[in-house]
């Protein structure tokens, strides 16, 4: 193979220079990361090899090698997993495969990178941590069947791939490493490390050293294994250490930040399996940026990891969840698209989602405060349950969260809250959805429930209005738009209807995009406002989905109108007086646009209503 010398992406040698010359605080994180895709190496060679044995060929000690040469101050970490051919080598060391690098990026240097060391962790920027402790990273590597490729780089903006000169399968990748980061070349260091973050991992992590042999004198090389080997999940709950829960956890999430809950039990009965699972404090990066949206947690069978692909092992809206499950039962001899149908895993999923969530009702029962820090984190994507989740529904809708006109800004209460303070004889729990809070409590469909005391649910996040209507009703409570529908208070309004039975006509005929103008009750203080029917998207929703670009159907609304309001008295005697006053159909345009400005949002023609404003303006400051 001719030597080769490749630029790397713009984005990465950007990256590499942030790691490099900014993220010390951590950087003892390069050791974790590099035996972690070690042991990743050796789990996919044992996961092909269930199929084709012959992959196997050669060494099957499966182990991870660490070799120190003070004299030429490197620092080497092997394995005999899958190895790389030139093409894997370059793809996998040349690029980062994600399409968030470039925001990656720019949170970074946003943020003050020296301020930020755990997102080498939660960044997933892995093996490129080696640069923060060595000048020159030297990666020898081999494939099954293929030849041997050495792929070499100093962290620049360029590296180098040739042949390669190892002789059997795995990787090897050597740190040559720079003069303050003498201390990984001493084996204390090194076996605190690993104890610290790779105590738990099935595979051997082996310290090669030379020692005299005290009767003959000679040096001989010697393996030191420096792990116990003993997967944390077959481990007994009693003998675990909170540290070493959140030592694991941050291995298998590349999180910096210790779990919120620990979730760590052995399912037994029909079927049996072992699951330590981690309900993150901090939403990281994949989900920050919309990324994935498959639940990633790590499939073992008999220890045996097969894989953290598959969809069915937890529902979507419980994606941020994080852990490790340990079949008995699953058969080892099968494809990946057969056991991803396997009946099994179906049974497993039901019984990790239930526990789950039994788990965050136990959290907001118990500690409330840390509850709500988790619901703002993860409370959006929850809600997503409301509507793929049927037979959880009600357990998702006891664990969400609203600010209501019964909070303070910020504060939150639940929807089994809500009903409890019902007045005797509600039937329906009152909803608004607004862009943000301030427009929610100054909403004019907010006055008279107000004025009755019943409280109002804010949906300020814009997934409420998408996924609320599948729950349906909450404890035999019905849920109702305050800015949708009609409310059947006609008994109210019977003589004012007679009085501006032809008012109301002569409105609608002025006014396009109005399906119907009547008499409104639920207002108190306001003219006018504009209501949806039963099924109509929010203005707010609208207004959010045009900025995406998406379509939005046109809906005529229906504009109501509060005959006890000064304005509306004004214009409906202006009417009865001289119905081809010219200023009549300026006024009913005027009383609309009030009603879209108290919803917050835009009016059809600015400019003419900025033109009327001014009007009245002068004309009242005449009469003065």
């Amino acid at each position: 193979m001719i030597e080769k010398t490749m630029e790397f992406k713009t984005e990465l040698s950007q990256l590499l220079h942030l790691i490099t010359h900014s993220l010390y605080s951590h950087r003892e994180v390069f050791l974790r990361e590099l035996i972690s895709n070690a042991c990743d190496a050796i789990d996919k060679i044992r996961f092909e090899a269930l199929t084709d044995e012959t992959l196997l060929e050669g060494d099957k000690d499966w182990k991870i090698t660490l070799s120190v040469n003070k004299e030429a101050k490197t620092l080497t970490v092997s394995d005999n997993g899958i190895g790389m051919d030139e093409e894997s080598i370059v793809r996998n060391l040349g690029t980062i495969a994600h399409s968030g690098t470039k925001a990656f990026l720019a949170r970074l240097q946003e943020s003050g990178a020296t301020n930020n060391p755990e997102l080498i962790g939660q960044f997933g920027v892995g093996f490129y941590s080696s640069f923060m402790v060595a000048d020159k990273v030297t990666v020898e590597s081999r494939m099954h069947g293929k030849e041997a490729v050495c792929w070499s780089s100093e962290g620049t903006g360029s590296f180098t791939v040739s042949e390669g000169s190892r002789a059997v399968r795995g990787t090897s990748v050597t740190l040559h490493l720079k003069e303050d980061a003498a201390e990984y070349l001493e084996e204390y260091r090194l076996k605190s490390l690993v104890r610290k973050f790779s105590d738990f991992l099935e595979h051997p992590v082996v310290l090669l050293s030379r020692k005299k042999d005290k009767e003959s004198g000679e040096e001989n090389e010697t393996e030191d294994v420096l792990n116990t080997r003993k997967a944390i999940w077959l481990r007994s709950k009693g003998d675990i250490t909170t540290e070493e829960y959140n030592e694991f956890y941050k291995h298998i999430s590349h999180d910096f930040n210790d779990p919120a809950e620990v979730i760590h039990y052995n399912a037994e009965g029909a079927i049996e399996f072992k699951a330590l699972l981690f309900i993150p404090g901090k939403k990281p990066f994949d989900l920050l940026m919309g990324g994935d949206m498959k639940a990633h947690l790590n499939l073992y069978v008999q220890r045996v990891f097969i894989s953290n692909e598959f969809e069915n092992l937890l529902p979507t809206y419980l994606r941020f969840v994080k852990g490790v499950v340990d079949a008995a039962d699953l058969p080892l001899n099968v494809s990946r698209e057969i056991l991803q149908e396997n009946p099994q895993l179906d049974k497993i999923r039901r019984n990790l989602t239930g526990r789950i969530l039994k788990t965050l009702a136990e959290m907001k029962l118990q500690s409330l405060d840390k509850y709500r820090n988790f619901y703002a984190e993860f409370g959006s994507i929850l809600k997503e349950g409301l509507q793929n989740d049927f037979e959880n529904r009600e357990k998702i809708a006891d664990l969400l969260l609203f600010e209501t006109t019964a909070t303070k800004p910020g504060e939150m209460r639940t929807l089994a809250d809500v009903v409890e303070s019902m007045k005797e004889g509600q039937d329906e729990i009152i909803t608004l959805a607004a862009e943000h809070r301030g427009i929610a409590e100054n909403s004019p469909f907010l006055e008279g429930f107000k004025a009755d005391g019943r409280e109002v649910v804010f949906f300020l996040d814009p997934i409420d209005e998408f996924v609320m209507p599948q729950l349906g009703e909450y404890k035999g409570k019905k849920f109702k738009a305050a800015n949708k529908g009609d409310l059947d208070d006609s008994d109210k309004l019977k003589e004012e209807k007679k009085k501006f039975e032809g008012f109301l006509g002569f409105v609608k005929e002025k006014l396009s995009g109005i399906s119907e103008v009547r008499l409104s009750t639920r207002l108190k203080e306001s003219p006018a406002c504009l209501v949806g029917d039963e099924y109509s998207m929010s203005p707010h929703i609208e207004a959010m989905m045009r900025r995406m670009g998406q379509p939005v159907p046109d809906a005529e609304r229906v504009l109501e109108l509060n005959p006890a309001h000064p304005a509306v008295a004004a214009v409906q005697s202006m009417y009865e007086a001289d119905k081809e006053n010219p200023k009549l159909g300026e006024s009913v345009e005027l009383l609309r646009d009030l009603a879209h400005i108290a919803e917050g949002s835009k009016v059809e023609n600015p400019a003419a209503f900025a033109t009327r404003i001014a009007e009245l303006m002068a004309r009242d400051l005449r009469a003065k």
